[in-house]
């Protein structure tokens, strides 16, 4: 007898949603994840308005936001000593109009108690799987960091962006590149009456500020591959260079005492050209890693998940063979996941690349585009909606079956 029907690798917002769906639809479901809990910093912790949807469908909204969560209500950019409105997301047509900033330990473990109203849910941590086990062509379930092997009806890979299952099952990767790094640290705030979370463009670097109530969450973005020159200047010429493009910092600066303070994500934008074999589907960024370029990952993964139950829930339930279905999935995210990933490259050619690569003179003039969306509000509800809502969004379409 095989340990689950579905079998779900990684415990991230991908897996979990996908854990809680499938679950709540009455399919036997294990989720396993390799770490011992959910507190792991600097993840993806932007919860966007369409992904508030999807939890009022659920009637699980006003629970999520019982949990500790700033709201940013607009996006903004402070270009050459002036600031300006990007995306103002009050106006989406949305339960919620703003992003709720939601430490993703506090999200996953929402979801995992929510999961756990349903008799048909597992999750067990400190639970490594190392690679696809495959019988006759077929995923039939993984091997495990013990030596030990689970089995399932299907597997689903959401085990992030550097998945071993999608390695292993030997899925076609295409790499889009990235012309960029992040260094992520925290400095301490004090809390404002609105939030004022901001990206601050000059040459040579953009330091992005997500304003956490009483910390700032600071992303130092520089040219890829530049990360180790950085380092060796030493920690103090690299908060003097945060002042430079960050004034508005001041002493807070000194709360990066050294490298230890400081995280690095090596930036990568790519997808799967196919998410699925037999027995297997990839989800999340297992299938597309994203840019850190709006927030928009953890929102796309979530609507992989409600794509994947909306389309493979029920069928599981009923005991039918899905792996003729598995390519259903990949078409329905495939769209807006190729726009979302062309806006982001389109971003990092035309903007980011170009700052980063050509550190002379200072920014003079603000682009055009930003001075027309300050100029004319109205406009700013078209980025908000891109990132927001996006395109193609889900909505709960899967079964419910009895609680215990």
């Amino acid at each position: 007898m095989n340990d689950a029907d579905l079998l779900i690798v990684g415990g991230g917002p991908a897996g979990m949603m996908a854990g809680l769906l499938f679950a709540r639809a009455g399919v036997r479901t294990l989720v396993v994840e390799k770490h011992g809990d959910f507190l792991r910093d600097f993840r993806g912790d932007t919860v966007h308005p369409a992904t508030l949807d999807l939890f009022a469908e659920l009637g699980l909204l006003d629970g999520l936001l019982a949990r500790k969560h700033d709201e940013a209500r607009t996006l903004t950019a402070l270009v050459a000593g002036r600031r300006f409105t990007v995306a103002d997301f009050s106006h989406l047509p949305t339960a919620r109009g703003f992003i709720a900033l939601m430490p993703q330990w506090e999200f996953l473990d929402f979801v995992s108690e929510a999961a756990g109203a349903y008799p048909t849910f597992a999750l067990r941590m400190n639970c490594e799987a190392t690679g696809a086990l495959v019988e006759r062509g077929r995923v039939v379930g993984v091997t495990t960091v013990t030596g030990g092997r689970l089995t399932a009806r299907l597997v689903i890979a959401a085990d992030g962006r550097h998945s071993v299952l999608r390695g292993s099952a030997a899925l076609p990767l295409r790499d889009l590149g990235a012309p960029m790094d992040v260094f992520w640290f925290r400095l301490p705030k004090q809390r404002d009456a609105e939030n004022r979370t901001t990206g601050i463009f000059a040459r040579g670097c953009i330091v992005a500020l997500i304003d956490r109530g009483d910390y700032w969450q600071c992303a130092f973005v520089f040219a890829k591959g530049s990360a180790d020159a950085i380092r060796a200047r030493g920690i103090a010429a690299f908060r003097r260079e945060i002042l430079a493009v960050a004034p508005m910092l001041g002493d807070a600066i000194a709360a990066v005492a050294s490298w230890d303070d400081v995280k690095l994500l090596s930036v990568a934008l790519d997808r799967l050209t196919r998410w699925h074999r037999p027995g297997l589907l990839a989800i999340g960024d297992a299938a597309h890693t994203m840019s850190p370029i709006g927030g928009v990952g953890i929102n796309l993964a979530i609507q992989d998940a409600v794509a994947a139950a909306n389309i493979l829930a029920a069928p599981l339930a009923a005991g039918d063979a899905v792996d003729d279905l598995l390519a259903r999935v990949q078409a329905r995210r495939m769209l807006p996941t190729r726009f979302i990933q062309a806006v982001q490259r389109t971003i990092q050619t035309r903007i980011i690349g170009r700052l980063l690569l050509d550190p002379g003179a200072p920014v003079s003039e603000p682009p055009l585009l930003l001075r027309l969306l300050d100029r004319v509000p109205l406009l700013q509800r078209i980025p908000a909606r891109i990132v927001g809502i996006g395109i193609r969004r889900e909505h709960i379409a899967s079964p419910e079956a009895a609680r215990h």
